[in-house]
């Protein structure tokens, strides 16, 4: 049989859009004025004309006035939760990092990497995200235990400032559960990091992959960033005087629009946060992040290829997959108990992302012996929920009954056949 990958979360290579960049890196590299910056050292913000255009199209994007102050050109999104940390975090002063779980599993090395490891947090779910409840009585109990606040090892100041906690999740179409969170969900969280001195890092790698599962309707308008709820509140208690540096960022990436390789990425928060990010001592060293790649970019952002890609060619085959996959679900898996894991916001008819969650009923196999005799007798990957744990002790939930399965790397008649593979597996453990 042909091995079947359902656990590989990138994007299709029928999505790739080879001719649209090669076309764009042609006109970059024709052309001195534009070649010569582009090959150099940037300024540590990042490629200027990328930052005017992302300011312009993610304005238009989220109905937000434009302010090119609020944005840093950055590696990715995964590179940027790195630096993140480097620059506002401290090892004796920030309590905490307290992950969403289930929780993307390739996050949890970069706080590890950052000295967290034993104090990485989950954080539990409900049908609309995040239980900002929990959150708020877990930070207090973790100040309550802290009985001073230590003195820092980092010196951050006056460009950037240090917070006692970090707060990680996927605000919209979360990986792996495909939640999204309500307005009103984000603005209490945005409310309780104001309290405690927190800042939410928010991979919004997803938001501009939405779309309604009823086709009658079109497209559908990416809900507010967190920053978007944050900076208009102004300065907290908790800014030194003089600035504003805030409590939420959006990470977000060109990888999940473009293609991973791309290796660009950008952060939305304050202008003194996203300057005081440009300050991270491996971005000024380095010089602006991608900055060859960045302008590269640059041209299909301006040009409207961006848009043309997003809306033409890869929101409709995501669409479609999901609903195939969804619909197989139901026929190969539901006899068996399986449910697709829904949020309000699927609820209402939205989704996105590349992921379905589903949870396993109770006297059937678990997840973790499913995948492994579905990788032996089918030659079908899937994630076993495990993977999504957080930390060591599995704080914010085990999740021993779910699987991960992603919809956006093989073609949607490959998917589907994944599904059937997955219901014999299902059929041979019930028969024994």
């Amino acid at each position: 049989k042909k091995l079947i990958n359902l656990l590989r979360g990138w994007p299709s290579p029928h999505l790739l859009p080879a001719e649209m960049l090669r076309r764009a890196a042609n006109s970059v590299l024709s052309d001195p004025a534009v070649f010569v910056p582009a090959l150099q050292y940037g300024p540590d913000p990042g490629y200027e004309p990328l930052r005017q255009a992302l300011a312009a199209w993610l304005g238009a994007a989220y109905s937000v006035k434009p302010d090119v102050r609020e944005l840093c050109i950055t590696g990715g999104a995964s590179q940027n939760i790195a630096c993140v940390l480097q620059s506002y975090t401290d090892p004796a002063y920030t309590l905490a990092v307290w992950a969403v779980a289930p929780c993307y599993f390739l996050a949890c090395p970069i706080f590890e990497d950052a000295g967290f490891g034993e104090r990485l947090r989950g954080v539990p779910e409900d049908e609309e995200g995040v239980d900002v409840e929990f959150l708020e009585r877990t930070l207090r109990e973790c100040e309550e235990k802290a009985s001073k606040e230590e003195k820092p090892y980092k010196h951050p100041t006056p460009h950037r400032k240090l917070y006692r906690h970090i707060i990680y999740l996927v605000p919209t179409c979360a990986n792996p559960s495909g939640k999204t969170l309500p307005l009103a969900r984000r603005t209490a969280l945005v409310h309780l990091a104001r309290r405690h001195n927190a800042l939410v890092i928010c991979d919004d790698v997803y938001d501009l992959l939405q779309w309604p599962t009823d086709s009658s309707r079109s497209e559908i308008p990416p809900l507010p960033r967190l920053s978007d709820i944050d900076i208009p509140l102004g300065p907290s208690s908790h800014d030194p005087p003089a600035r504003h540096f805030g409590h939420a960022v959006s990470n977000g990436s060109f990888s999940k629009l473009l293609g991973p390789g791309v290796r660009t990425g950008w952060a939305h928060g304050t202008a003194d946060f996203a300057y005081g990010l440009a300050q991270t001592g491996s971005t000024r060293s380095g010089g602006a992040p991608s900055q060859l790649t960045a302008a590269i970019v640059t041209q299909v952002v301006v040009d409207g290829g961006l848009d043309r890609h997003l809306r033409e060619r890869v929101r409709p085959a995501l669409r479609a997959r999901h609903g195939r996959v969804v619909e197989a679900v139901k026929r190969e898996l539901a006899w068996a108990g399986v449910r697709v894991v829904e949020s309000s916001e699927s609820g209402r008819g939205v989704f996105g992302g590349y992921f379905l969650w589903v949870t396993l009923p109770e006297g059937g196999p678990a997840a973790a012996e499913l995948a492994e005799r579905a990788r032996a007798e089918e030659e079908l990957i899937v994630a076993p929920g495990g993977m999504f744990e957080v930390g060591k002790t599995g704080g914010g939930g085990r999740f021993e009954r779910n699987l991960r399965l992603c919809f956006s790397w093989e073609d949607g008649e490959i998917v589907v056949e994944g599904v059937v593979r997955l219901g014999r597996v299902l059929r041979r453990w019930y028969e024994g």
